[in-house]
């Protein structure tokens, strides 16, 4: 819970607030950036909301912050009416999960809704709000995990829903050991119809990323839009296996088509898909520099 007596001094005054147990994990900055910014290595209010539908934003930036770092001066009164608009509508039968955790650092997750079953990807906190919102939409079918960072809290997903998890065998630790479906080999691995699962080593070796009806990128670590470098990057100081690896991956997702991705860590981007195949091989060539960064925020 965030303490006003920890409360950043970068904050502008006023109701909300960030406080020093922020992570830096950008969550806040990228579902409410009206009102969250960077203010030096951590988040801070920079506009307080004023309009209602700028306090929701803010709302559920509070709810989904990892480390419980954002507060109110005020007792908020409207906090069930933001835990009821999580999960998040992203497009048609795609949501935003919230509830970020902080042992996946803040990695966002995602709720495919589908009449054949529903996927989870990648795991957000198991919180009593956001669970009675996924039954309502129709439980979960499968919980897919891109790799070893995001399971969060895997395990409770499964207890309760019954659902079979997804990973790759390369990623299996000792949280993970009973995940029910080990995918083994270069893959790539046809879920359903509508859905494959790609390997892309670099991040971590057993990365995989989930693409839906040629449309639709779930790429966890591996690719992301960077708001700092204005174009799709590679996570460099975040890569725990191998740089070369990483960029091969990159490489390879040019044989597919898609227009959005809906990363774990970094920001959101969408576009046709011609102007996709542009954007990856942009990223390709800025990796290939030997650029040693490449920050979310």
């Amino acid at each position: 819970m965030a303490h006003l007596t920890h409360r950043r001094p970068q904050n502008t005054p006023g109701n909300f607030y960030v406080d020093t147990s922020c992570i830096d994990c950008d969550t806040c900055r990228w579902m409410a950036p009206d009102t969250f910014s960077r203010q030096g290595s951590q988040s801070a209010v920079h506009h307080q909301p004023e309009t209602d539908a700028d306090r929701l934003l803010a709302m559920q930036a509070l709810l989904s912050c990892p480390t419980a770092s954002i507060g109110t001066v005020e007792k908020p009164t409207d906090i069930k009416s933001a835990q009821a608009s999580i999960p998040i509508p992203v497009l048609d039968n795609i949501y935003h999960c919230g509830y970020h955790a902080e042992n996946s650092f803040g990695a966002a997750s995602y709720l495919i809704v589908r009449s054949e079953g529903n996927i989870l990807v990648d795991s957000p906190r198991f919180t009593p709000p956001l669970v009675k919102q996924i039954e309502a939409l129709g439980g979960v079918r499968y919980l897919y995990l891109t790799h070893r960072d995001d399971v969060a809290d895997h395990q409770k997903f499964h207890d309760h829903f019954g659902c079979d998890r997804i990973l790759h065998k390369q990623e299996v630790n000792e949280g993970t050991r009973s995940v029910e479906q080990q995918l083994e080999g270069a893959g790539p691995f046809d879920l359903a119809p509508d859905l494959k699962i790609i390997t892309v080593p670099g991040h971590t070796q057993g990365h995989t990323v989930l693409l839906y009806r040629n449309q639709i990128l779930f790429t966890g670590d591996h690719l992301a839009l960077s708001r700092q470098q204005n174009h799709l990057v590679g996570f460099r100081e975040a890569c725990w296996y191998s740089w070369p690896e990483q960029i091969k991956s990159m490489e390879k997702l040019k044989q597919y088509e898609f227009e959005w991705i809906l990363p774990g860590h970094g920001r959101r981007f969408n576009t046709d898909k011609t102007t996709m195949q542009s954007e990856l091989q942009r990223c390709i060539d800025w990796m290939n520099t030997g650029v040693k960064s490449g920050d979310w925020d």
